[in-house]
């Protein structure tokens, strides 16, 4: 049994709200803020006490996890006048589960360094559902001392932890996932696609191929949500472009070209032209059919 924790959780939308939920559930004490606080009703009516910024929920905190929007939001709100590392407590363990930057997870280490604080990048997998359901991928960078002391609460949120070394090696795992996840989107948008033009029912042959070799979590969860014409977010359209311009960023840094990914930015770039960025990644679908 893990001893209780004042919590600072900071960002509760579409998966946040439920990862701080399960550690409320487990008996931790929460501190909440997030840009729009009825995102945050349910956790307030459960106990949560609300914050006015991201800052003063840190100093009332043992352990501050973020799980933001965007790097710029992730910067603000740890370096910013009055943000997490400058009001964290002695001896915090700040967590930045927000798909981010490498370098700016590299930033916060050291800044957190300086006042003695302790800091993880630890990039999330699985979307809405995993994070409902406890089962999400967890990519950790870091000192391994800091994993240690963060795992009792990751093993609440998820279930395949993994720590992939130093500071930023979280987000460069997370990118190796969004460049797959980017390019399966494609791969399985076009089969289907396909299907249908072909005069196919195209449901009917998602319950073809989904169980054999073309397979895959997306095909599962995602495309019969896009057969559904539910576009509602599981995850962001305007959230993927953001991982694939990182990624895309860290690979010229590292003198690798990536044309599959390429490719799927350049998609989803129409996608968000036509007004669907905040619909779920599934609306690549609906830019085939438009096509």
């Amino acid at each position: 049994m893990v001893a209780s924790l004042n919590i600072a959780f900071i960002g509760t939308g579409v998966m946040g709200r439920s990862m701080a939920g399960h550690l409320q559930t487990a008996g931790h004490v929460l501190h909440v803020y997030n840009r729009t606080r009825e995102k945050a009703a349910a956790l307030l009516a459960a106990g949560a006490t609300w914050h006015d910024s991201a800052g003063a929920a840190a100093a009332h905190a043992d352990v501050v996890i973020t799980m933001l929007g965007f790097p710029t939001d992730v910067e603000a709100s740890y370096l910013g006048t009055g943000g997490i590392v400058e009001q964290a407590r002695a001896g915090a363990l700040l967590i930045d589960m927000t798909t981010s930057s490498p370098v700016l997870a590299r930033r916060i280490a050291a800044a957190a360094a300086q006042r003695g604080l302790t800091s993880l990048d630890a990039p999330v997998s699985g979307g809405d559902l995993g994070a409902r359901e406890a089962r999400l991928v967890i990519m950790v960078g870091g000192d391994a001392a800091a994993h240690a002391r963060a795992k009792p609460l990751f093993e609440i949120m998820g279930k395949n932890i993994a720590l992939l070394g130093s500071s930023g090696a979280g987000q460069y795992c997370k990118m190796a996932n969004q460049i797959a996840v980017a390019v399966g989107m494609v791969a399985w948008v076009e089969a289907l696609a396909y299907a249908k033009k072909a005069g196919l029912d195209p449901v009917a042959v998602h319950a073809s191929i989904s169980g054999g070799a073309a397979g895959g979590w997306a095909m599962t969860n995602l495309a019969p949500r896009a057969l559904g014409e539910n576009y509602a977010p599981g995850f962001y359209v305007k959230h993927i472009l953001k991982d694939m311009r990182i990624a895309l960023e860290s690979a010229a840094e590292l003198k690798l070209d990536l044309p599959g990914l390429a490719t799927a930015k350049r998609l989803y770039d129409q996608v968000a032209a036509r007004g669907w960025e905040d619909c779920g990644t599934q609306a690549l679908y609906r830019l085939y059919l438009a096509m």
